[in-house]
Order: C-alpha cells, then structure tokens, then sequence
C-alpha cells in the first residue's frame, strides 16, 4: 500500500527538538491549575492507557439533547420564547425564573408545551421543591412525563453563601420532593449534582469534578433518609459542568466525569450511568464587545457534544451584559443545529478515544477529580467543607492563579487583552434578573468574568 510513512514516537522527538533550535523539548511544557503537566508531545511510549466514555443515551435520535435556556419572569414572553425554540429545533428547554413555584406562571409559561414528548428542566436555586411540586402538577400524573426536577440546593448555598434557612432543612425538603414525585414519574430527574458554581468562581477543572461528586454523595445520602434507595437517587441524577473554549480540556472533563461517577455509583454498590448537562461556561465571556462570544460557545459547544455529554445548553452571546434576545437566542439555538446536523459531530460515539493526548488528560482529570473529593470527603463532606469556607479557599486560590497568568500575558482573552477592536459592535439585550444577595460574602462563591477587570480599565 502507498502513502507516507508514520514516523515513529523518536523521530517526532528528534523533529521537534531541531525545531526549537537547541531548546529543551521539557521548556514547552506547562502546568495548569491543577498542578497537572501539559506536554509537547504524547506517544504510545508514554504508556497512556487507552479511555473509552461514550455517552450511553440517544435523545430521540440525535446524538445529544439540544437544550436552550429561557430566562424570564414575564410567563407570556417565556412560552413565546420556549415555542419557538421547540419548533425551530430544540430537543428540551431549561427554565430560569424566580416564578417557577408558582403553578399558574408556570402553567401559562408552558402552555402549547407536551411533557412527554419536550423535556423541562428546572433551574430554581432554593424554590427547587416548591417548583417541583408545581411541574409535577403541571405533568397531571403522566408517567411518561419528561420532566427535570434538577433540584440543587447546594449550588444555591454555595453561590449566597448561606440559605433562607439551615442548608441541612434545604437539602432534606429537596430530598422530600424527589421522594413526593419518583414513583409517579420514572422518566424523571431528580437531583442535579453540579459543579458550575465552582467553575464560574474560578475553580479548576479537578475542583469541579469533585464538587459533582460531592454535590452528588449528599444528594443520595438526604434522599436515603427521605425513603428512596441510592439506586433510585442515582438513577434519578443529572450531573452538571461548565465548558467553555478550551475545548480539548472540555471535552477531557465530560469524559473524566463518566469515569469519576462509574466509580462513585460502584461505592454504592449500583451500576448507573451518567447523565451530563453541559453548560456554556458564563465566565469566559466578554461584555464590551460581545462578538467574539460567538466562537467561544461554538468552541464550548464542541466539547460539550464531543466530550460525549447527553444535553448540552450554550447561553446566548450576549449573556455577559443581560438576557438574551430573540437574536441571540436562535444563534445559540443554530450554533448546536450546525455542529449536530452539518459537522456531525455526534457521528461517533467518542471520538476523542484513542487519542494519547486526550486519553492521558481524561486519565489525568479523573485522578486530581477524584483526589479532590477525597479531601472533600474527609473535611466532613461537600456542605460541611461549604460551611467551613474550606472548598472556597481552594478555588479562590485556583481563581487567583488564573486572574494572574491574564495580566503578566501568560494567558490571553481574544478581544480583551488581545487583537482587541477599538470600535465594537454593541448587541442588544435584555435586562436580567438581579443576582440573589450574598448571605454571607466570605463563604459565597460568586460568579466572575476574567475579562471584566480589562473591560473596566478600558473605560
């Protein structure tokens, strides 16, 4: 057969070494938040054990669920939103509002909608069970009901800093609520163990994977005492993580968490699969000149559905500055259209398997996650680690290493500290919903953007 030759792993090596004119082939080498290494180059010498971690579900035929997210408090204005989503190809929509306890709002916000043919999901912080109560209402018995409860009040502590009442009543009410709603409606998630909130404060990818895992151990534990079996909490758990233009680390993150969770749902004595809602990451994007979002939610949107997650939701891009818009809505929507139906990325069912690169940093992930929760673990736990500012020092020293390697220029934000236009387009926007207040400011992990400090010097 014809065709050029493979090099071998001591030729690349030699290849690369004259390329960098006598400099060590080690000085291209980095570390990351971690403490992990990056190399230059990966071969099969160095002994990367191969990683398979597809995604086992088929969301009604496509690879992944293409979920959009509809903020709003005005019901009319969100089941506008939501029936034009659904109709112009969204698979599910993820709901955001202060209103989605109320029964009535929720009802006419969801009018024209079919439950069982549409997933819902929930995004409701510390009203998880009252918006739960009101969906399974809304669902009026229906098994085959596709309904996401994502109940999470753990994030909701953990971005406040604190809770309306103890964080213990909170979690023990959620867990009362899949208890309420799991037999009526098997097709139904449960809990929602999430790791964005440590993402969004600047938290590496292993503090992430252990704050799932964490979230996810307290979630089983409360329904448990609530009268649900861990296989059904387990069962019933979507897991959430934050994606944004590193792709290759992205992609590596959804893999190394279906290596954590296989592990997680062993100690528990179940064989469950993961379930992985992959979210657009908030603090990657810029707000002066929105634009550039566009390629990195494309970006965030490859590794999401590469990576092998089972829904994906990409925010719009203009998020940074307020709500989305009808505009930035469809090109949220249409970025996740042509990367299932035109690039055909769900074609394979893990691509990035054999890859000694993306193997070993799947691997590597999966150890620092795991290592983290351990430590977690043996700090009482993910709400007692919460409570004790303990998970918030380490990510605030995670954030801070990140905030530096942008201002000594080891790192760059295209359009902010680099090729920055001097005349941006802006875009419009809709106003957003007022963060929830800070119970207590030292314990809360608060969403940043890195580019933000750049924006203000700009100014």
């Amino acid at each position: 057969m014809g065709g050029f030759p493979i090099p071998t792993p001591l030729q690349w090596r030699e290849a690369a070494e004259k390329a960098l004119k006598d400099r060590p082939l080690q000085s291209l080498m980095h570390l990351d938040a971690d403490q992990l290494i990056t190399r230059p180059l990966y071969a099969e010498a160095t002994g990367v054990a191969p990683v398979f971690a597809p995604r086992p579900s088929d969301a009604e035929g496509r690879a992944w669920d293409l979920r959009t997210l509809v903020e709003g408090d005005d019901a009319e204005a969100v089941n506008a939103a939501v029936l034009t989503d659904l109709a112009n190809g969204a698979a599910s929509v993820l709901l955001a509002s202060r209103s989605l306890s109320d029964g009535a709002w929720l009802g006419r916000a969801l009018d024209g909608v079919a439950l069982d043919l549409a997933p819902v999901a929930l995004d409701a912080g510390f009203d998880g069970p009252g918006a739960t109560d009101a969906l399974a209402a809304l669902a009026k018995g229906a098994p085959r009901a596709l309904l996401r409860f994502n109940l999470d009040p753990i994030s909701a502590f953990a971005e406040a800093g604190g809770s309306p009442r103890p964080i213990d009543d909170h979690l023990a009410e959620a867990a009362q609520a899949a208890a309420r709603h799991a037999a009526t409606y098997p097709e139904a998630s449960l809990f929602q163990a999430s790791g964005r909130v440590a993402h969004e404060a600047g938290g590496s990818i292993a503090q992430e994977l252990a704050f799932v895992a964490g979230a996810a151990v307290a979630y089983v534990k409360a329904a448990v005492a609530a009268g649900l079996t861990a296989e059904a909490a387990l069962r019933g758990m979507t897991l959430g993580l934050s994606v944004d233009q590193e792709y290759f680390d992205g992609l590596a993150k959804v893999r190394a968490l279906r290596l954590i969770w296989a592990s997680l749902s062993r100690a528990f004595g179940v064989d469950a699969s993961a379930t992985i809602e992959a979210r657009s990451s908030r603090r990657m994007l810029s707000a002066r000149d929105p634009w550039p979002n566009l390629l990195r939610l494309t970006a965030a949107g490859f590794a999401g559905a590469v990576g092998g997650a089972d829904g994906v939701v990409l925010d719009g891009f203009t998020r940074a500055e307020g709500r989305a818009d009808a505009f930035a809505r469809r090109q949220a929507r249409n970025t996740q259209l042509v990367l299932m139906e035109e690039a055909n990325l769900g074609r394979v069912d893990d691509p990035a398997s054999g890859s000694w690169y993306l193997d070993a940093r799947t691997r590597e992930l999966a150890e620092a996650g795991w290592a983290e929760f351990q430590a977690i673990e043996a700090d009482g736990g993910l709400v007692e680690a919460l409570k004790a500012g303990i998970v918030q020092g380490r990510i605030a020293r995670a954030r801070h290493a990140r905030e530096t390697a942008f201002v000594n220029g080891a790192a760059q934000i295209v359009g902010v500290t680099k090729y920055v236009d001097p005349e941006p387009r802006p875009a419009p926007v809709e106003a957003a919903t007022p963060p929830r207040a800070a119970t207590h400011a030292d314990l809360a992990l608060r969403p940043i953007r890195f580019a933000a400090p750049f924006e203000e010097a700009a100014q």
